[in-house]
């Protein structure tokens, strides 16, 4: 079944589970999220540097531990993003969708419940994020951007402390069984 290793970082099977959320959750939190990502930074610049809908993507593609709903998830995030802002269509939604399966795959494997973890996938994600968006400007649209590791890295730990936060508090819109 699992070897040892496999136990030390799945932790006790109540947190192996898949959660469940109310219908409303899935489709309000994601819309706020998109809509704070849209109209926030016109009021405050710091606010830009936030990616909500990427944060919102890692959280339920986590908590489901499905790749399949994970990369819907992205897909469908990703989409509305791209749709209600100035990118191309379907920057995001490819970018979004690569977070959501692979952020649903690490929930698979590891205790994602613990702050530490979290953490560090909200960085990672993060800069897994800018990076395929940055493939994606160069290579499908011809863009010459700039990938500035050491801006992305600082951005990613403002948006990993962000998470631990919205995580936290996505936790309790979860459904209890």
């Amino acid at each position: 079944m699992y070897s040892s290793s496999d136990r030390i970082l799945l932790g006790s099977q109540r947190e192996s589970r898949i959660s469940k959320f109310r219908p409303w959750v899935l489709f309000v939190v994601p819309l706020l999220a998109i809509l704070f990502q849209i109209y926030i930074p016109q009021f405050s610049k710091f606010m830009a540097y936030l990616d909500m809908p990427l944060l919102v993507t890692v959280y339920f593609s986590l908590m489901r531990r499905s790749a399949v709903a994970g990369t819907f998830i992205g897909a469908l995030i990703g989409l509305a993003q791209d749709c209600l802002s100035k990118n191309p269509l379907g920057l995001y939604g490819i970018v979004k969708t690569l977070v959501g399966y692979f952020a649903a795959s690490v929930g698979l494997r590891f205790d994602v419940d613990h702050p530490f973890i979290r953490l560090l996938l909200g960085f990672f994600f993060f800069f897994f994020h800018q990076f395929f968006a940055w493939v994606m400007f160069r290579a499908l649209l011809g863009q010459q951007v700039g990938f500035d590791l050491q801006q992305t890295a600082v951005l990613g730990a403002l948006n990993a402390v962000v998470a631990l936060f919205l995580f936290h508090f996505l936790d309790r819109l979860r459904e209890t069984s």
